[in-house]
Formats: structure tokens, C-alpha cells, sequence
């Protein structure tokens, strides 16, 4: 397919910021890094980071093409209506406007969906919740395309929303489907069994947002064949690309997504409902069409963490062993499915945490409800259990008179262990070390009392009550997520590696989201080849899918497909060499741009042998199979498992509330350090997450209405709420199964961070903290040290 975007000659658009720099997507070229070395184990700088740090990398936002025309997106202000009409004539004859679609416009299949195609590209009759897209236009500047849309008008029935998703199982069905997206019944043991101790908890977790830093944008131009290029910032083009085709009602092969600059993505980016009106659009006007969310946009546009109502009840013996763990989990999906059948299968899973339970009988649900969509945000399911289960541990030390970490430390899972699902932990679970690491590191000083330290305490020197009302507390929580896909996916990859003379090149459909990808591509060819100048190509649908960029997916698949293909170049490069001397392949080494025998007899440089040729091979790496969640939760559903544990330190102003996170301690399970940098800001940056979601993250929703969807209303943690983060241990215990040994990341210090926190808000207050964030009432009025 050929774009018509202005370009460099071969047809590619391009986008220019205010530095004049090309759009780059997730390639580039470097060699070594001053004084970090090269290959895996070595800290890699990524290529982009200093037009990233200078504000010289150019994202999706930057996108531009000659005859450009700009999009804009009527969305409801109800979150539950009838549409009685619509019409667009007022619109549709305003000067600059070039085209106007609705429901009546998508000429192919009127709803997508990752997981159920259950949402449509446009309310046709419903709508279902607040932002839900109506129509859209395109026109020749941006604020005629937004005053176009707003001139839509759209008679409305205001019906009942429906925000309780307790009353969803008895409710009028919202959708043909029913209100009821899955139920999962996990039975493990015998249910009858009864401690004698036993604990109960009703737990909270709110609606967290990814607030990626860049909001959406995306550009499609179409072509000459008929079809359409998007060219956007997708963390999973192929199905973007599918459920956009399906939607124009043409063959995936006329519709090619480009992926650009992506700034942030903590979850899916790029909402397949910006895409599918973006290319009816240009399909329409026959111009390049362009979209830039504004931020209010964007929060009501894509997923959010589902909010999660937690009933628990926890039975002991005495000397705290558990014996066995009930629990009642209930998502609220809001209107569409999107990936809540997922995260529902993580928590149920999850539910009892990373600890030994002979019997368990859990229940999970996710409904529909006109609330704000959920759907994919990192540690999904994995997070709302590990605040609850933890806040029971929490609650069962208490009743025992024991430490926290003491009655953790009774029960930690261990490799070879059980879960509630039935699956043996065959890959390395080193909790108990964890715990011990954490348990033992030196605590944080206490603030002076002072004035030159009152920016020390909670509130800062501005906010601060007296110095007298702080208490200090400390707090503990285990927790774990599983990598890959889930219940059967298919998880594969694909990647080719191309050599010529000294340079190499990786293409794979691998997106660049922040993980660290493309400079992990960049190390593997490096240890394998002994190649210093690697380029990383661009991302686009014409190359094989490689999936999502979650859970450590392309760490592992993708990051396998590299090694694979990058060993079979070097099997091409090595055997003209072993004939010449009648040696195997086996027998020679790569290592510091040489190849030397076993014996020394041969010793040369990579770059004398490379030169003049041309070497490549495409590889793919596809993970053992899993399987689904059976009627009574078992199965062997995960690929592997990743493990952690947090302390927190927080001083809590009893008086006013206010909380300040003192330190997080952290201990992470991650297999094998690939990149020393690069693993240490996943870890930091994953707890700060954590911390955002424990005290301050919350998108609030009144009757199904976002209240205050900005960066003002949305607390998000700056570099003054970052506590000081130590990393205490990291245990690389390689997984045997897993490509390198390495594991995912980024998303267990999210999913057990906040439980950390709450602890130590328990700790210093003596009060019950089940809600996240924490509400400042929720740690006021303890009684005095």
C-alpha cells in the first residue's frame, strides 16, 4: 500500500516538531554506551532517550501530511440515553467542514471489541456511558471540526443510569448480552473446612487512569487501492488493525497501521474507537484526517482500572498457619467487555496471594454498568486482590498477636507449591527470600523536629499540623503476576534479523512502550553476533504480529524471537569457517567483535568475516500452551509467575489526614538482570504507580458522569510525592523455560505497592484502611503514642 503524506520521496508520513526532527518510532541505532559496555547485563542507554529528555522525539501528536484535515469527536454527556435523533445538516454546512459520519456511516461490521465485539464504532440507539462517540467530522482547521461537532444536534432520552455493579445482576440488561460478562467459580479443597481463627474484610479499590503523558493522536491517509493507513501510537497493532478493518469492511491487508512515537502507555493505547471514525473520515474525504485528544478526551475515552468491591473472610489456626481463604471479587467493566474476562481470571487466581492454602472457595464476576470503560492497566486483577488479601493478613497478625511479616513468612509459596487453580508454581518462587530482604533492610530515620525539617513531614512546611501529631508506621504486603497471556492465547512472535557488512537490523512488530524493547533487541544481537551497530526498525502491520506490549510479553516472546533469529545468522556466519577448519559450530565463540576455536587455532573478527555479505533469518517463539479456567476455576492457566515484596514507611499526620510515604523497600524476583538502568526505572517507576493508586489516583464519577476528567482533577504523584524508592534485592534465579531466564518487570511493584502503603497507614493510626486511595478521614483520630 502506498500513503499520499508528504514524505521523504517513499510515501511515509512524517511529523515535524518544533526541533525539525523525523517521527521515530520504536527503532533507532547506537553502539556502546560510554563505559556500560555492550550485550545483555550491560546498562544500554535507549537510543531515543536524549531526544526524549530534550524534547526532541517526535510522537504521534506530531504527525502531519499535505491537505492535512483535522477530526473532532461529538461524545455523549449522559452516560445512559436513548437517542431519539440525530442530525448533522447544521454541521455538515458550516464553511471548512468536509464530512460528518455517524452509526449509519460504517459500512462493515457495527461493533469491535478486543476480547466480545460488544461496542459500537457509534451509539446507534443507546448510548451506554458518559463519552460514548456519536458522530464525527472532519474539517480544515481543528476548531472548526470541534465547533462542527458541537453544532450536532442529538435529541436525548435521559435514562437511569445504572452505577452499582452490586444491582447489575439484577438490573434491566444494559446490553443484548446481558449485564453479566463472566463468572468464575473457584472451588479448591474442601469447602466445608473452618478455622479457628477467622477474620472478615470489605475491600475498595478505585478507578485508577494511565494518564499516559501524551494524550491520543492519530493520523490515516487514505489510498489509491481504496484502503486506509493509521498511523497512531498502538502498543498491539495487528488487532488494532483487524478490528478497525472489520469495521470499514474491508480486508486487513487494505488497511496497514504505522505505529509512531509513543508517549507513555501503562495499558492500551489508542482506543480502536478514535481509529475506525478517523478512517471513515479520510475513506470519506479522500485527505489525510488527524485526531489529537485533548486531556478531558482522553479520560473519557480510553480504559481505566476496574473498580473492585472485595469480600473476604480468612480462617487460621492458631499459630497462624491459613487454612483457607473465601472471597467474593466483583469488576465493574462498565459498559463494554474489553479485556474484563482477563483480569477477572488474574484476581480469582490471585486471590489468596503468594501463600500456601490448602482450600479455597472464591467467586468472581464482571459486569457491565454505565460507568466509565475498564479494561487493561498493568497488574489488572493481580492489584485489587493483593490490597485485600493483604489487609486480612494484616488483620489476622492482629488477632494472633503476631508481627505482620512473621505471619507472612508462616505461609510464603514456594516453587513446587499449589495454587487455588490447581497449577504447580514450577518456576522459581523465592518469597520467603523476598520477604526476609525487605524484613531486614535499615529502616529510614525519623524527621527532626524542627523547622528545617518540616518539609519532611505530611503536607509539607505549608500543609503540616504539628510535629507532635505524627505518628509513624510501617507496613509489608507479598504479592505476584503472572507473564504472558492467560487460559489458552496464543502467544507468538516473530522477528527477523538482517545483517550487511558490520550492521545489523532487527525487524519485529514489538512495540516500544517505555519497556525497553528496543534496546533489549539491540543487547541480544549484540551477545550473539558481537555487532556493535544495531538499528531497530519501525513498527507497522506489514511485518508479522508479535501481540500486545504487556505483561512482559515481548521480555519474553518477542525478546525470544530475536535471540532465535539472531542465532541462526550467527550459525550462517560460523559455518563456512567450521568447514575450513572441520570443526562444529559448537566449537567456536563469539565474544569483544572476535571469533576464536575452542583451541585458539582460529581467531578472527567478526567484521573480517561479515564483510561483504549479507546474512538474515526470520525465527518465531511461542511459550508452552496453556489452557482455560474450568467450571470450578482449575487449570493450568499461566505461562509463568512473577513475585515481589514492598515495605513502606509513612508518617500520617493524625489530625489533619494527611499522609507522606516515607521509603519504599523493594525486593523483586526478576529471573536475570538484562539491563541493570533499565530494570531499576521499571521497578522505580512501577512503585511510583503503586503510590499514586495508594493515596491519590482515583477518577471520580457521579451517577456515571466524570467529574473534573483533567490533570487537575486527576491527582497524579509528581517528584515531590516520590518517596525514596531502595531497591533491596533482586533475586536472579533464572526461570529455565523463559528466553534468557528473565521475567516481567514493571507490573508486580504496581500491583503491591499500595497494599504496602495501607499497611503502614494501619500501622501508624491502629485504623482499618480498605479503600483505595485512601481517604485522609480514613487515617485521622488515632489515639495518641
Amino acid at each position: 500500500m502506498t500513503g499520499t503524506g508528504t514524505a521523504d520521496g517513499s510515501g511515509a508520513v512524517t511529523a515535524t516538531p518544533a526541533h525539525g526532527t523525523r517521527l521515530g518510532a520504536a527503532g533507532g541505532t547506537a553502539g556502546s554506551p560510554d563505559g556500560v559496555g555492550i550485550g545483555l547485563g550491560a546498562s544500554l542507554t535507549p537510543v531515543d532517550a536524549a531526544a526524549k529528555a530534550e524534547g526532541a522525539f517526535a510522537y504521534a501528536a506530531d504527525l502531519w501530511a499535505e491537505g492535512l484535515l483535522w477530526a473532532a469527536i461529538l461524545r455523549s454527556p449522559h452516560p445512559h440515553a436513548r437517542i431519539v435523533s440525530i442530525d448533522t445538516a447544521q454541521a455538515a454546512a458550516m464553511p471548512g467542514v468536509r464530512a460528518v459520519v455517524t452509526h449509519e456511516d460504517v459500512p462493515g461490521d457495527a461493533a469491535h471489541g478486543r476480547r466480545v465485539a460488544d461496542r459500537p464504532a457509534f451509539a446507534r440507539d443507546l448510548v451506554r456511558y458518559h463519552g460514548e462517540p456519536i458522530a464525527a467530522v472532519a474539517a480544515d482547521h481543528p476548531d472548526t471540526a470541534r465547533l462542527a461537532a458541537a453544532a450536532i444536534a442529538v435529541e436525548y432520552e435521559p435514562l437511569e443510569p445504572l452505577t452499582d455493579p452490586e444491582q447489575s445482576f439484577t438490573a434491566e440488561p444494559l446490553h443484548p448480552d446481558g449485564n453479566l460478562i463472566r463468572h468464575i467459580p473457584l472451588r479448591y479443597g474442601d469447602p466445608d473446612v473452618t478455622g479457628e481463627v477467622v477474620v472478615e474484610g470489605l475491600y475498595r479499590i478505585g478507578r485508577q487512569d494511565p494518564a499516559p503523558i501524551g494524550a491520543e493522536a492519530a493520523l490515516a491517509v487514505p489510498c489509491p487501492d481504496g484502503g486506509v493507513e493509521i498511523y497512531t501510537a498502538s502498543t498491539d497493532p495487528h488487532t488494532d488493525r483487524d478490528l478497525a478493518a472489520a469495521c470499514f469492511g474491508l480486508p486487513p491487508e487494505q488497511v496497514k497501521l504505522v505505529v509512531t512515537g509513543v508517549p507513555g502507555a501503562l495499558g492500551d493505547r489508542e482506543d480502536t474507537g478514535m481509529q475506525v471514525p478517523l478512517g471513515l473520515l479520510a475513506m470519506r474525504t479522500g485527505c489525510p484526517v488527524k485526531i489529537a485528544a485533548t486531556r478531558e478526551e482522553s479520560f473519557l475515552a480510553h480504559a481505566h482500572r476496574h473498580p473492585t468491591l472485595l469480600r473476604y473472610r480468612h480462617h487460621a489456626d492458631r499459630s497462624g498457619k491459613l487454612l483457607k481463604v473465601e472471597a467474593q471479587i466483583l469488576l465493574d467493566a462498565g459498559a463494554y467487555a474489553d479485556t474484563s474476562s482477563d483480569a477477572l481470571a488474574a484476581a480469582v487466581s490471585f486471590a489468596a496471594g503468594p501463600y500456601v492454602v490448602p482450600h479455597a472457595v472464591v467467586d468472581g464476576w464482571a459486569v457491565r454498568t454505565n460507568n466509565p470503560p475498564s479494561g487493561h492497566v498493568r497488574g489488572e486483577g493481580a492489584m485489587q486482590v493483593c490490597t485485600a488479601y493483604e489487609g486480612q493478613m494484616d488483620k489476622l497478625a492482629a488477632e494472633l498477636g503476631l508481627e505482620p511479616a512473621d505471619i507472612r513468612m508462616r505461609n510464603v509459596l514456594a516453587t513446587g507449591d499449589l495454587l487455588p487453580t490447581g497449577q504447580t508454581v514450577t518456576c522459581p518462587a523465592p518469597v520467603a527470600e523476598l520477604l526476609h530482604a525487605v524484613r531486614e533492610a535499615p529502616l529510614p530515620p525519623l524527621p527532626k523536629d524542627s523547622p528545617e525539617a518540616d518539609w519532611l513531614l505530611p503536607g509539607g512546611p505549608e500543609g503540616a499540623g504539628e510535629p507532635g501529631a505524627v505518628r509513624r508506621g510501617v507496613g509489608y504486603a507479598l504479592g505476584m503476576v503472572h507473564m504472558l497471556g492467560t487460559e489458552g492465547a496464543d502467544e507468538v512472535s516473530t522477528a527477523t534479523v538482517k545483517v550487511n557488512g558490520p550492521v545489523a537490523t532487527v525487524l519485529c512488530a514489538a512495540v516500544e512502550t517505555g519497556q525497553g524493547f528496543s534496546t533489549l533487541a539491540r543487547q541480544i544481537v549484540q551477545e550473539t553476533l558481537g555487532i556493535e551497530e544495531v538499528h531497530v526498525a519501525s513498527v507497522d502491520t506489514d511485518q508479522p504480529p508479535a501481540g500486545a506490549g504487556a505483561r512482559g510479553r515481548h521480555t519474553w516472546v518477542s525478546g525470544g524471537a530475536v535471540e532465535r533469529a539472531a542465532k541462526m545468522v550467527r550459525t550462517q556466519l560460523l559455518q563456512p569457517l567450521a568447514a575450513k577448519f572441520g570443526m562444529s559450530t559448537e566449537l567456536l565463540t563469539i565474544a569483544d567483535g572476535k571469533i576464536t576455536s575452542y583451541d585458539g587455532v582460529l581467531s578472527t573478527t567478526v567484521a573480517e568475516t561479515l564483510e561483504g555479505k549479507e546474512l538474515w533469518a526470520t525465527a518465531q517463539c511461542r511459550p508452552h500452551p496453556t489452557e482455560p479456567l474450568d467450571e470450578t476455576g482449575q487449570g493450568d492457566a499461566f505461562v509463568g509467575l512473577a513475585f515481589a515484596a514492598v515495605r513502606a514507611v509513612v508518617d500520617v499526620d493524625i489530625e489533619l489526614g494527611s499522609i507522606r510515604v516515607v521509603e519504599m523497600s523493594v525486593a523483586q524476583d526478576v529471573g536475570r538482570v538484562l539491563n541493570p538502568r533499565q530494570l531499576h526505572a521499571r521497578i522505580e517507576a512501577g512503585v511510583t504507580q503503586g503510590v499514586g493508586a495508594a493515596l491519590s489516583e482515583h477518577l471520580r464519577v457521579a451517577k456515571g458522569v466524570v467529574r473534573r476528567p483533567d490533570l487537575t482533577g486527576y491527582a497524579l504523584p509528581t517528584s515531590l510525592d516520590a518517596p525514596d524508592i531502595r531497591i533491596v534485592k533482586l533475586i536472579e534465579e533464572r526461570d529455565v523455560v523463559a528466553p534468557f531466564g528473565a521475567k516481567a518487570a514493571s507490573a508486580v511493584p504496581v500491583v503491591v505497592s499500595p497494599a504496602a502503603v495501607a499497611g503502614a497507614v494501619r500501622a501508624a493510626t491502629g485504623r482499618p484502611v480498605v479503600r483505595l486511595p485512601i481517604r485522609p478521614q480514613a487515617a485521622v483520630g488515632a489515639p495518641p503514642q
